[in-house]
């Protein structure tokens, strides 16, 4: 479990996991210049019956306009830190938008079932992850079998890894890369879990 003297960073643009007290500033719409909501939701290719998952929502930036594409789905927002889903619940309550669960984990391991997500995504969160392996091992557990993990990362970011660090963390967790979006700077890959009769 991570302890309050690792959680946060020491400041806004420090190594580590987003402090709440900074949430704000990813609310931003400067934001968009890198990766809009729009093109998330055109690179994750949503349905509007899918489940999804999001790791890491911070204060729901991407979240209500995900949740909104989900018109008979739903949306699941994931984080160790229970200010960002506070503040997430806060901001998408305020629009009206119910088709939405807030969890809280301990950042070892995910406590949801097997093989019932659709997409499962994250923006500049898996630098912060202290369990990699562990976490990317429950994604594809929890992920269905025809299912996308969708990891952005974007410029700025001190945790950021490059598209080829990504993909060789990624890969070795049963997964495959099935599509790249963006440029060196600002990127979306999505995998896709590898046939268990190929593993």
């Amino acid at each position: 479990m991570i302890t309050k003297e690792k959680q946060y960073k020491n400041s806004f643009s420090g190594k580590g996991v987003f402090p709440p007290k900074y949430a704000f500033t990813l609310l931003i719409p400067f934001r968009n210049i890198f990766l809009s909501p729009r093109k998330l939701i055109q690179r994750l290719d949503l349905k509007e019956d899918h489940k999804v998952l999001e790791i890491g929502p911070g204060p729901g930036y991407f979240s209500t306009h995900v949740a909104k594409k989900l018109k008979r789905g739903r949306l699941v927002l994931l984080d160790i830190q229970c200010e960002m889903l506070d503040f997430s619940k806060k901001r998408l309550d305020k629009r009206k938008i119910t088709n939405v669960e807030y969890k809280l984990t301990d950042g070892v391991s995910i406590d949801l079932e097997s093989d019932d997500f659709d997409r499962i995504f994250m923006v500049t969160v898996i630098g912060e992850v202290d369990n990699q392996s562990n976490y990317l091992n429950e994604i594809n557990r929890i992920l269905k079998e025809d299912g996308v993990l969708s990891i952005s990362e974007l410029a700025g970011d001190p945790d950021k890894l490059s598209i080829e660090e990504l993909q060789s963390l990624v890969t070795a967790h049963g997964f495959e890369a099935s599509d790249i979006f963006g440029s060196k700077l600002n990127y979306t890959v999505n995998f896709r879990k590898k046939n268990k009769i190929d593993m």
